[in-house]
């Protein structure tokens, strides 16, 4: 076992993690792809403001719920299986994507994309822990594996952006067959396949359970911040929660269970899962507000506005680096806490953006927001696997995957959603009497909408001003809203991680 763990890595597990980066970078970039392709889709494909949310974040919810199902399934027939598997299904959902006739199947492809995308982040990092046998160099290849999964979500508005102004938005998918292809190749040359001896039965009542809990609680929360309340949408979030009831139950009483719930008994364990969810919450909930601002309101071009959203990055570089510093020689917890009031800063400039504003101010904005953010995401990780035995660390890296996309699809749902429902209510007065009820509808249901239907109307240019201005009313809203959030995480952390915050104590 010494001699395994001392063996350094090779060529070819240098080669074989190059090959793994590929499904990941391209499964991360999929989380943000579409950010500057929501015009074009909406003059192509007409969607509702419902379903312009839902092809954003049907992908996060399905991958989410299903990462620790394909984790398992993983387990079953071989961690490469299952990899290769996920890349021909990722391949043909992102066909079906790029051509979709209607905006309900490009939802259905997104939501595919989300299962074949589930099959492929856990088994990356999975063969990854097999491949590389020394701890030294386990360390770099998970930090490199940690850098292509957070940089390909910055990646993806660029890669969208540069696509846009050339093609049109379906080439945002076909971009995936290349590499995809590529991992089929030669990843049974580069890549070991690996199983367990002994992993148990397949749990296929859990993985439908988690499905079933996740999906109509999602929808319920996302409907209700959209159109106000309704029984209809406390029925979906009842019935999310029953059967959320139902696989808890059953991981406590099944032998395989796909989820290990000793993990939450421990208080600095809860604390830091949660506190990384909201990271993503925040981060990814507010980019959507901020590529669609640049591109919608300021009416830049898809790749000048792609450009300018990595601005802020040249200030969120050193905040990783200044986070570690701090977090060796103050307590975590009070680290992560200044985190999440700094994002809460940052949101707060955000709230003060106007249509007219500088550039200036929202990239302001976005970089103390992405800095704060940033220097939690950068902590937390450590500081929950420090709060459990070191024997357990596999299973609490799944959970906190599972919560990071579980975070970027609830921010997306339930900040876009309250951004959506202002808008909604402040454009309506701006409609003159006489409007059609088709061209009053597309102006009420997305900025996207109204861009695409004023040009053919006499006063189309003033509806067209008063809808950016509904834009930035709801970016402020719910702009406002998740400060109100950062300020409560940072409270969390104060209170709840102390007790882990020195690591070295644990």
């Amino acid at each position: 076992m010494m001699q395994d763990e001392e063996q350094r890595a090779g060529r070819k597990e240098w080669t074989g993690l190059a090959v793994l980066a590929l499904p990941l970078l391209l499964v991360s970039m999929d989380v943000s792809v579409l950010y500057f392709a929501v015009p074009f889709i909406s003059r192509d494909l007409d969607p509702s403001a419902t379903q312009q949310l839902w092809i954003f974040d049907i992908y996060g919810f399905v991958l989410a719920g299903l990462l620790l199902t394909m984790g398992s399934l993983g387990d079953r027939i071989g961690r490469r299986r299952l990899l290769l598997i996920g890349a021909v299904g990722f391949s043909l959902a992102s066909i079906l994507a790029a051509y979709a006739p209607s905006a309900e199947v490009l939802i259905a492809a997104r939501a595919i994309l989300g299962i074949a995308g589930a099959t492929l982040m856990p088994s990356t990092l999975a063969l990854i822990r097999n491949m590389f046998h020394n701890a030294e160099d386990r360390g770099k290849a998970i930090a490199i594996w940690t850098a292509v999964m957070t940089g390909g979500i910055s990646l993806g508005p660029v890669i969208s952006g540069a696509l846009l102004e050339h093609f049109w938005w379906g080439s945002v998918f076909l971009i995936n067959i290349p590499a995809m292809l590529l991992l089929l190749a030669i990843g049974p040359v580069l890549l070991p396949e690996f199983r367990p001896p002994n992993p148990g039965r397949f749990d296929y009542i859990s993985s439908v359970l988690s499905l079933a809990a996740i999906l109509p609680l999602i929808y319920g929360i996302k409907e209700w911040a959209a159109n106000g309340f309704s029984a209809d949408y406390v029925g979906f979030i009842v019935v999310g929660l029953i059967f959320g009831g139902a696989f808890v139950q059953r991981q406590r009483v099944v032998p395989d269970s796909i989820l290990d719930l000793s993990l939450f008994a421990n208080r600095g364990f809860n604390a830091s899962a949660i506190a990384n969810s909201v990271a993503m919450f925040a981060l990814v909930g507010n980019a959507v507000f901020m590529t669609q601002y640049l591109q919608s309101v300021l009416a830049m071009s898809p790749l000048k506005a792609a450009l300018w959203s990595l601005a802020p990055s040249v200030v969120v570089a050193g905040a990783a680096p200044i986070a570690t510093t701090l977090g060796a020689k103050v307590n975590r917890a009070y680290v992560l806490a200044g985190g999440f009031l700094i994002a809460a800063a940052g949101f707060a400039i955000v709230a003060n953006v106007h249509a007219t504003s500088s550039l200036a101010v929202i990239l302001i904005g976005a970089a103390v927001l992405s800095a704060g953010l940033v220097a939690v995401m950068t902590l937390v990780t450590e500081v929950a696997l420090g709060a459990i035995p070191p024997e357990r660390a596999g299973s609490a890296s799944a959970v906190i995957e599972t919560g990071s996309e579980f975070g970027g699809a609830l921010g997306i749902a339930i900040l876009g959603s309250i951004g959506a429902a202002v808008y909604g209510n402040h454009v309506a007065s701006a409609i003159p009497a006489g409007t059609p009820d088709e061209t009053r509808h597309a102006i009420r249901e997305t900025l996207g909408g109204a861009i695409a239907v004023t040009d053919h109307l006499p006063n189309g240019g003033a509806i067209l001003a008063a809808a950016r201005d509904a834009f930035t009313t709801g970016m402020n809203v719910e702009a406002s809203a998740g400060a109100v959030v950062m300020v409560a995480a940072a409270i969390l952390c104060a209170l709840f991680l102390r007790n882990a915050g020195h690591l070295d104590t644990v």
